[in-house]
């Protein structure tokens, strides 16, 4: 039975906050009172059509999310912000985080960064707050400026930028999920300081919460059996970043970000197995797991104006990462089934790393008299590990040196041709090094793609705001440093096709694309936009995960393969408007609704459903945000949708992800001017989350079916202005 919280439980939450607000509250008070004076006429004009403006007039298609949209719904990461963004999808249950798809594409096809640079090792959007964010940029084609390393697109998440004469940001949240409590504290302060200028963010996050799963597993090879786990998690964590700002003469100027994560993480729970055949047989042991994550990083860019014409900018970055993680499952009895193996293994599992990495990166940008502005760059990159981990009961089973060297260098054109046309062409080279050593033995994989890059624009009427985007790139997605040199890991459970043992291959490729985008924009007079998008990709030398029956060694192992070639296509539709401006006496409702369809095909599996790992047939959002007349009460809502569906992995091995749906409403009431008291209602309605995988070659047969569950979150935040 699903638990929600208990009026004993909500009375503590609302008394802390009322409690952090009193604090704030004489200032609210004199804000209320103080006595009106009149200014005249004010004039108010919202960032939302300056984001407007700025997708409309890149030649790159590009998709701008500002201030105000990532406010709106008050979330609580950064991943519940963009789930309701056009053609993106979050990996793993609903609110629990998890990888960021565009156009439901797996890991590593979309292109993660953080102010322009590519995300560090380890680093994971979920670590970031929405308050630590100015805004989003997507572009669903590459460019040779941004990287081509982004086959689904491109996201850009650029952090706080200061503003002198604004107060500080405090907001204060409890929130509850299944009886367990969580709390953050989000505090944004704006420098006032000459001559640098900027803005520094503080967050820090206390939270718990529960898991509870149920494996099902039916199979030809071993008894069948049910596998029940429940754990409750617990993460401590702060995050702090800075962007501070010199500007001196003759355009010169210096930006220095630093940023810092630090998150601790334990887990307790048990798991439970017994079979449902034959003579009954069980076990069960109880999992204990602690984690520590850091990250010290400081990003800077200088930028000097040469000549009139002429700029550079250098951008330089150097960081450090390190966990450490231990596992240990104990209790077990050793209790086996049909098979002779056992159900479940006592051990453990530990991995430590230390990744550092660097980075120097060039460009030199020149407007020319013809309208041309040409853009050339040199980037490099290194990042080095060193890794140590034990794996059941080996002892030394995975100690890992490795190490990536890229390099880039680049050249684009973007020009206006006459009043209806404009164009941008580029050419970008880069070349990428891993090199590993695991238990002494040398890895090693060189890779390099040459990407051309063709953007243009045309609008039909110079005086009206309808335009045509097209757009033909090469793009490509390489093995990751896991996939490549990642240590052999045994399963601690029964080794099957669906419980296999991991490890990594030298041997990989990239994948290459070719693609075709092609959009319409209409950009409506009173506010809003209306969108549709085509895309399609032809990928080669695709990388999956396939499972193996190694006959040496008796065990099933799983590995990254390039398993061939696949398409992939769709149309993604866009919405954005107000109800009263389209419908005479209707309600002043800001609507937003965007809806994707996804086809594609792995060339050499057999159909059906020889679709890319993870993508779903659609995705769809439909949301609205309300404020009421004669209150100061603004109420809202988004629906996510995303439906069930299989994949066919390999001739032999079947995936099911079940349907998402994702209820979230929100009620805003403002106490004054300066503050305001929010209640937001996530995952309104739960769905259980379920996966299932299968294998089946002739006689042999297997299937694991997983239902996890999960709950709404109910959340309370004191928004304030200091």
């Amino acid at each position: 039975m699903r638990e929600f919280p208990s009026s004993s439980s909500v009375t503590p939450l609302l008394g802390h906050l009322l409690a952090a607000g009193c604090v704030a509250w004489p200032a609210l008070s004199i804000a209320q009172t103080a006595p009106a004076t009149d200014l005249g006429r004010i004039e108010i004009r919202s960032n939302r059509n300056n984001d407007t403006e700025v997708r409309r007039e890149s030649t790159a298609a590009k998709i701008v999310i500002g201030r105000e949209e990532i406010e709106k719904q008050g979330d609580a990461t950064l991943g519940e912000v963009l789930k309701r963004l056009p053609g993106v999808t979050i990996g793993g249950a609903p609110g629990h985080g998890g990888a960021i798809r565009m156009r439901g594409l797996g890991n590593g096809y979309t292109q993660i960064l953080l102010d322009g640079e590519r995300m560090p090792p380890g680093f994971s959007i979920d670590q970031l707050t929405p308050e630590q964010v100015e805004r989003i940029e997507i572009m669903r084609a590459p460019t040779a400026e941004t990287g081509a390393r982004a086959i689904a697109g491109t996201i850009n998440i650029v952090l706080r930028e200061g503003q002198k004469g604004t107060p500080d940001d405090l907001k204060l949240t409890r929130s509850m999920e299944h009886g367990q409590p969580s709390s953050q504290v989000n505090w944004v302060h704006n420098l006032q300081t000459e001559p640098i200028s900027g803005t520094f963010t503080l967050s820090a996050m206390d939270t718990y919460r529960a898991d509870e799963s149920t494996t099902v597993t039916e199979s030809s090879d071993i008894t069948d059996r049910i596998r029940e786990a429940s754990s409750l998690g617990h993460r401590k964590a702060v995050n702090a970043n800075a962007r501070l700002q010199w500007k001196g003469e003759q355009g010169r100027s210096l930006t220095l970000t630093p940023f810092v994560v630090y998150s601790e993480y334990d887990n307790r729970g048990q798991i439970a197995v017994r079979t449902t055949e034959g003579t009954p047989v069980s076990d069960a042991v109880q999992t204990q797991s602690a984690s520590r994550f850091t990250m010290a990083r400081l990003n800077g860019q200088w930028t000097e104006k040469l000549t009139a014409d002429d700029r550079l900018d250098v951008r330089f970055g150097a960081g450090q990462t390190t966990y450490d993680y231990r596992l240990d499952q104990t209790g077990a009895t050793g209790a086996t089934a049909g098979s002779g193996q056992a159900l479940l293994r006592n051990g453990f599992e530990t991995q430590s790393f230390v990744d550092k990495s660097y980075s120097l990166n060039g460009k030199w940008s020149r407007a020319l008299d013809n309208g041309h502005q040409i853009v050339s760059g040199l980037e490099l990159e290194q990042v080095h590990r060193d890794e140590q981990g034990n794996a059941a009961a080996s002892e030394d089973a995975g100690n890992l040196q490795a190490s990536t060297r890229r390099w880039a260098i680049y050249s684009q054109d973007e020009f206006n041709i006459n009043p209806q046309w404009s164009a941008y062409g580029g050419l970008r080279y880069e070349n990428l090094l891993t090199e590993g050593t695991v238990n002494g033995v040398l890895k090693h994989n060189e890779s390099s793609v040459l990407t051309p890059l063709l953007h243009a624009v045309f609008k039909p009427d110079p005086q009206k705001r309808d335009q045509i985007r097209m757009s033909l790139t090469r793009s490509y997605k390489t093995p990751t440093l896991y996939q490549l040199v990642a240590r052999y890991v045994p399963s601690l459970g029964e080794n099957s096709w669906t419980q296999a043992d991991r490890t990594g291959n030298p041997d990989l490729k990239p994948e290459l694309a070719t693609g075709v985008d092609l959009a319409f924009e209409r950009y409506l007079e009173q506010g809003g936009m209306l969108s549709a998008n085509v895309f399609r990709r032809n990928i080669s030398n695709l990388i999956r995960s396939t499972t193996r029956f190694n006959e040496s060694t008796g065990r099933y192992v799983s590995s990254p393969t390039n398993v061939g070639n696949a398409i992939t296509e769709g149309v993604e539709l866009e919405a954005k408007f107000r109800l009263d401006q389209w419908v005479a006496g209707a309600l002043p409702v800001d609507l937003r609704a965007n809806a994707s369809f996804f086809h594609s095909k792995v060339q050499d599996v057999l159909g059906p459903n020889n679709r890319l790992d993870q993508q779903p047939d659609m995705t769809a959002n439909l949301g609205g945000d309300y404020r009421l007349r004669g209150l100061p009460l603004t109420l809202g809502g988004n629906v996510n949708w995303n439906p069930a569906y299989d994949t066919r992995r390999t001739d032999q091995q079947w995936a099911y992800q079940g349907a998402k749906r994702v209820v979230d409403v929100y009620g805003l009431w403002r106490l004054s001017p300066s503050a305001g008291l929010r209640l937001t209602v996530s995952n309104l309605t739960p769905l259980d989350y379920i996966t299932g995988s299968t294998f089946r070659n002739g006689a042999q047969y297997e299937s694991a079916t997983t239902t996890a569950h999960n709950w709404r979150n109910i959340q309370l935040r004191l928004e304030m202005k200091i």
